[in-house]
């Protein structure tokens, strides 16, 4: 039986209170944020921490709701004050939000600290934040756990630097094909990719949306597809379930092979499909291991030839 204290997987990120809206509907002041999406993501296969800021203002429904999932809330810092709040919409070009508002509120004052628990643990995932604290949070750490990164056209654009400097010190970077241009300043992925690995890491994932997703490494090129969906109602947080379904099971697993991070790959692309199906977080607090299972099954049958 898992201990309370038993954590396979930390999470840092941003916690947040979103207001949505796409073709198909809206949702105001709902949970999100990249470390909620991540760490509900992974819970479906081991025990992530997670590491955040909420506000007064946030729903003690929200944290009962993490709870039932498993997840440690040792490093979530309630503080006085809102809660980080970002409001967009999607067009029919569900690839591309747009954003309305971002009042970062207490989020502008995170600073990532981790507890002793935290700071032994074997695998990291430094989600979508200032890249600055993305390194901070690193340090902390002890030993040499498999660390993950996520990254943005903001930070790209603005800290350039710091998120190079990053990449030298990480195992896995995800980021999208648009950042991955950006980044390297050419329109060839497979260029983009060969200039990140030489940073240092040990595998790049380049996410493309509904394209599905490309994974590099020395030698290696792996291209997953996408799930074929009917509807997509609200694409946010796709890419932070897609990232923690693969941290999640690489915890649960123990095996950072690149074999074992293809599968790694379809689970989170898999739990990332039912992710866009729901409004925020809807979806994926009613699915099962059952229903991810059966969807790994079936992508497995859209490349079988």
């Amino acid at each position: 039986m898992m201990k309370d204290k038993d954590i396979d997987l930390v999470v840092i990120g941003s916690v947040a209170l979103d207001s949505v809206k796409t073709p198909f509907g809206k949702s105001d002041y709902s949970l999100g944020g990249a470390a909620s999406y991540a760490c509900v993501a992974a819970s479906m296969f081991s025990r992530p921490g997670m590491v955040g800021i909420v506000g007064s203002d946030f729903p003690k429904e929200h944290i009962d709701f993490f709870k039932t999932k498993g997840i440690d809330l040792e490093g979530l810092v309630n503080a006085d004050g809102k809660t980080f709040h970002w409001g967009g919409y999607y067009e029919y070009d569900m690839n591309q939000a747009h954003t309305t508002n971002t009042e970062l509120n207490v989020f502008a004052d995170f600073k990532p600290h981790l507890t002793k628990n935290y700071k032994k643990t074997k695998f990291l995932f430094l989600a979508n934040i200032l890249p600055s604290l993305q390194l901070n949070a690193l340090k902390q750490m002890d030993g040499s756990p498999f660390v993950a990164m996520d990254t943005m056209n903001l930070w790209i654009e603005n800290n350039k630097e710091e998120v190079l400097e990053n990449m030298k010190h990480i195992d896995l970077v995800l980021i999208n094909d648009a950042e991955a241009r950006q980044l390297c300043e050419t329109p060839n992925l497979i260029l983009a990719a060969k200039s990140i690995l030489k940073l240092g890491p040990k595998a790049v994932i380049i996410k493309k949306g509904e394209h599905g997703a490309m994974l590099f490494t020395d030698g290696v090129y792996f291209s997953a597809p996408a799930y074929p969906l009917e509807t997509v109602r609200d694409p946010t947080g796709a890419g932070d379930s897609f990232a923690g379904g693969i941290m999640g099971y690489l915890a649960k697993t123990k095996d950072t092979s690149i074999e074992n991070i293809k599968r790694a790959i379809i689970y989170g692309s898999a739990i990332a499909s039912f992710n866009a199906e729901g409004f925020g977080l809807q979806n994926l607090k009613k699915i099962t291991i059952d229903d991810i299972e059966k969807r790994y099954k079936e992508f497995e049958n859209l490349v079988d030839f």
